[in-house]
């Protein structure tokens, strides 16, 4: 089966919004490795309130990372399944937040303007047709100097890793999702994990897109050398990356 892609995975989304919290309640430690990669991005919680621009949000999980290590900033949280925004817009805030029905490709036509002073996407680039189009985008979001940073399941390349991911899926995951009607989307997300990027791959894919200051972090716990934070800033000075 390939993977989903575009309209084909926003409807899958959608169908799964109800059920999604579920099993993310069932992975241990996934909003405490959201928090930490959140704090990665190094924003100070004084002075002036930072413009942060979440994509890619889902139920809101990421979004709630944001909110708890960043209690003062001001959010646009943003994602093209309809579904799981409904679910996110739902949750209660300490503050507002703005949420924003789109795919990340069209942000300008739905009223999202920058600069962000940082930009976090969690789950988000193995799920788009073209990924470095949406790295060109967060580039343009950001204010020179903002920060980047990718909370992804990007394989550190080991085989023992991909064993261990290729065990979770096959023996939990899959399982529970098709008894609760969702095997198509967690199969895309199984297969779209295996082959993606590796984090370092990754890496120098945020580099080619013209951030600097590119680092790979493990995350703990049994998804160690699955997931990984990829932190970056865009330069303070320079042309805009649009296209590298």
């Amino acid at each position: 089966m390939p993977v989903l892609r575009d309209a084909d995975l926003a409807a899958a989304f959608n169908h799964a919004a109800r059920s999604y919290d579920t099993l993310v309640a069932a992975n241990p430690g996934y909003h405490a490795q959201l928090r930490r990669s959140a704090r990665r991005l190094g924003l100070s919680r004084g002075g002036p309130a930072p413009r942060v621009l979440d994509l890619g949000c889902g139920t809101g999980a990421s979004t709630a990372a944001l909110a708890d290590v960043l209690p003062g900033a001001d959010i646009t949280a943003v994602d093209a399944s309809a579904g799981m925004l409904r679910r996110a817009a739902g949750r209660p805030w300490p503050r507002p937040v703005r949420f924003v029905h789109a795919p990340v490709e069209h942000l300008a036509e739905a009223g999202v303007r920058g600069p962000f002073d940082a930009v976090f996407a969690a789950y988000l680039l193995r799920n788009t047709a073209d990924p470095d189009a949406v790295l060109a985008c967060a580039y343009r979001m950001l204010a020179p100097g903002g920060r980047l940073a990718v909370h992804e399941y990007a394989l550190s390349g080991r085989a023992a890793h991909r064993a261990v991911w290729n065990a979770v899926c096959g023996g939990l995951v899959l399982p529970v999702a098709t008894l609760l009607g969702d095997g198509p989307l967690y199969r895309h997300l199984w297969r779209s994990v295996v082959t993606f990027d590796t984090a370092e791959q990754l890496a120098h894919r945020v580099r080619r897109a013209g951030f600097e200051r590119v680092r790979v972090l493990p995350l703990p716990g049994w998804q160690t050398g699955i997931t990984h934070t990829v932190v970056a800033r865009r330069p303070s000075a320079g042309p805009d990356g649009a296209g590298r």
